[in-house]
């Protein structure tokens, strides 16, 4: 099986909004238009899959928020998609009394609890409007898929939750359950039931024992939504590999040069979706800016081939599909053209014409969207150089290189924290890394020092602090990354710059000469990518290499008999990659980077409780430092 976890998702959404009507019950002229009602929850779901125009497809009209006051829509039929709480639950039953729509299909992210339903249909009964439900359906859809291969739960606070010193069992357990239950959800939607492996201790087993025990669970239930039998052995399933955030904490915040994540980092993409600061347009005062907002992902040729280029390839990309775009906009010119040959026969002439005008009209939407996404990338791209250069941050990536590469100078990081350029967060982040990555715990002369130059900046060191108490526990960092199977990810993101005059004359043109400094020392810049932790170890699972430590893994197999261990120990061809806690679009780069160059290609969908820009995590790091210190002696 193909792990593509958008397209199954996107396909669930689809049925949902037919009804859940089987596809040969379906008729194309019998189209039922309907209002959608969606909690914030939802919106976030359905936002990166579905257009307003793919929705209207489906037949939906409207669509409408759930927490907001709405009109009384009385003969057409609602479907609502919402998470099952109790404040839903009173909506919803409000709803249904005052007759808002002809019928309701209700349909939950998650199986909705028998409590709540039971509110519901006591609600319903004594308001006397239960006919007018129509049908209630559990859809196991609560996750956001923002790439084929890309998946979030959509928790972004779970890193706190489970390292806050201060929690209590109730609420790591209340914790636990949530992630459980957006993997659920997730080996649901892609029908399959994993072997799955975690390191030994910490978030990871804890929630990897909680997904065995519910998968186990659910597998004896009548009500088997899983394709796969429930009985069978483990050569075709897919690998669950569950990690916890603190499996390697310098990933998160090192600052990137590869366009994906350049653009999550520096544009603060979420969603799919980036807003930027745009030039003025015709009609504006000068000096005028606006903001446009740009949807990226599925169906984007440009982010697509380039989203792991390093920047100063993708840069020159743009002006190599600019020039493309315009050749192709000539050539249609030319076949459209009004030079007529005097001798030619005129209906040969007529016939021709004819001909190029009907293939004119054919490729005019096409180089329309093409010019569209061209446009978009061309203003991203130029966003993007304006941070660079502004905060400096090709210094502070060459910097963090030097520390994963067990090399740090740490004078010349002590310059770059008290230059002008680069940001108080960008200071922090370079403190972090190399504190993450140095293989001696540092002295209280160094850290004094760093941590006078981060509050001179305007930075806050409460997760400087917290991140060496946590060094001088070992619970993270204390080395640079492995490099187990470089041969495997030589190169991360690095497929040459091609002709770099491409880049330095697109440069040119939008800054000057600004890119020319960027680019010195290219050779260094493009030899100095590493495979992340998780890749390393992903690697030595799938392939069940010996260098893997087989005492440091668990495996659970929800088939098996219950107490008996697993004997899969692979090679697998498939693998869902989850990291607790956050993970980003660097580790995602990474896995999928591993899997296409493996011969033969392997096939892994990464996830994470939310993917979390740099900046926020540091937020995350400072808020557990604050929330340690609270209860420290």
């Amino acid at each position: 099986m193909v792990l593509d976890i958008r397209q199954k998702q996107i396909a669930g959404i689809q049925h949902m909004l037919q009804f859940n009507a089987a596809a040969n019950t379906l008729k194309k002229d019998d189209e039922i238009y309907k209002v959608l009602v969606l909690d914030h929850f939802t919106k976030g779901i359905i936002g990166p899959l579905l257009k307003l125009s793919d929705l209207r497809k489906q037949g939906v009209t409207l669509v409408l928020d759930l927490e907001n006051q709405r009109e009384s829509i009385p003969d057409v039929p609602a479907v609502y998609f919402v998470q099952a709480t109790e404040g839903t639950i009173s909506a919803i039953s409000r709803d249904i009394a005052s007759g808002l729509y002809d019928t309701f299909h209700l349909n939950f992210a998650l199986a909705c609890p028998r409590p709540l339903l039971e509110t519901l249909a006591s609600n319903t009964v004594a308001s006397q409007c239960v006919q007018r439900i129509a049908k209630v359906y559990d859809q196991y859809l609560s996750f956001v898929a923002l790439e084929a291969g890309l998946f979030s739960l959509g928790l972004p606070d779970m890193y706190v939750q489970l390292n806050d010193p201060q929690a209590q069992d109730t609420q790591i357990e209340g914790a636990v359950h949530t992630i459980v239950d957006g993997l659920f959800s997730a080996l649901v939607t892609l029908g399959t039931v994993p072997i799955i492996k975690c390191p030994k201790g910490g978030a990871a087993q804890h929630v990897a024992t909680a997904l065995d025990a519910r998968l186990r669970e659910h597998l004896k239930s009548r009500s088997n939504l899983f394709t796969e039998t429930a009985s069978g052995l483990t050569i075709s399933r897919p690998l669950l590999c569950l990690f916890d955030r603190n499996f390697e904490l310098s990933v998160m915040l090192q600052h990137v040069w590869t366009y994906k994540p350049l653009v999550h980092d520096v544009l603060g993409m979420h969603a799919n979706s980036v807003t930027i600061e745009a030039k003025a347009e015709p009609g504006q005062l000068p000096g005028t800016s606006s903001k446009k907002r740009y949807e990226v992902g599925d169906g984007d040729f440009f982010w697509e081939s380039n989203g792991s280029a390093q920047f100063p390839e993708m840069a020159g990309n743009v002006d190599v599909q600019l020039k493309q775009y315009q050749e192709a906009v000539a050539d249609l010119n030319r076949r459209t053209g009004s030079n007529v040959d005097p001798t030619a026969d005129p209906n040969e002439l007529m016939q021709s014409n004819t001909r190029n005008l009907m293939s004119a009209i054919s490729s005019l939407p096409q180089l329309t969207e093409r010019k569209k996404t061209i446009d978009k990338h061309t203003n991203m791209a130029t966003a993007l150089l304006r941070q660079i250069q502004a905060r400096a941050l090709k210094q502070y990536w060459d910097r963090e290189e030097d520390c994963l590469h067990g090399k740090p100078d740490l004078a010349a990081i002590e310059t770059l924290l008290q230059a002008a350029e680069g940001s108080a967060t960008d200071k922090l982040r370079l403190v972090l890394v190399w504190l993450l990555t140095t293989e001696h715990l540092p002295g209280d002369a160094d850290m004094n020092r760093l941590q006078s130059s981060l509050a001179t900046a305007g930075a806050d060191t409460t997760a400087v602090a917290y991140l060496r108490r946590m060094r001088s526990m070992k619970l993270t960092g204390g080395g640079v990354r492995g490099s187990a199977s470089q041969a495997a990810l030589d190169g991360l993101g690095a497929s040459g710059l091609g002709s770099q005059s491409h880049l330095l004359s697109w440069a040119d043109r939008t800054f000057g000469q600004g890119l020319t400094t960027i680019t010195k020392g290219v050779k260094n810049l493009l030899a100095g990518n590493q495979q992340a932790a998780v890749t390393v170890a992903v690697e030595g699972l799938m392939d069940a290499k010996a260098s893997a430590d087989p005492d440091a893994f668990i495996t659970f197999d929800p088939k098996a008999m219950s107490g008996r261990a697993s004997k899969a120990a692979g090679p697998f061809k498939e693998a869902l990659v989850f990291m607790i806690g956050g993970g980003n679009y660097l580790e995602y780069e990474s896995l999928s980077l591993y899997a296409s160059r493996s011969q033969p290609p392997k096939n892994i969908l990464y996830g994470a409780t939310d993917v979390i820009s740099p900046e926020a995590f540091a937020r995350q790091l400072a808020d557990l430092g604050k929330q340690s210190s609270g209860g420290a002696a």
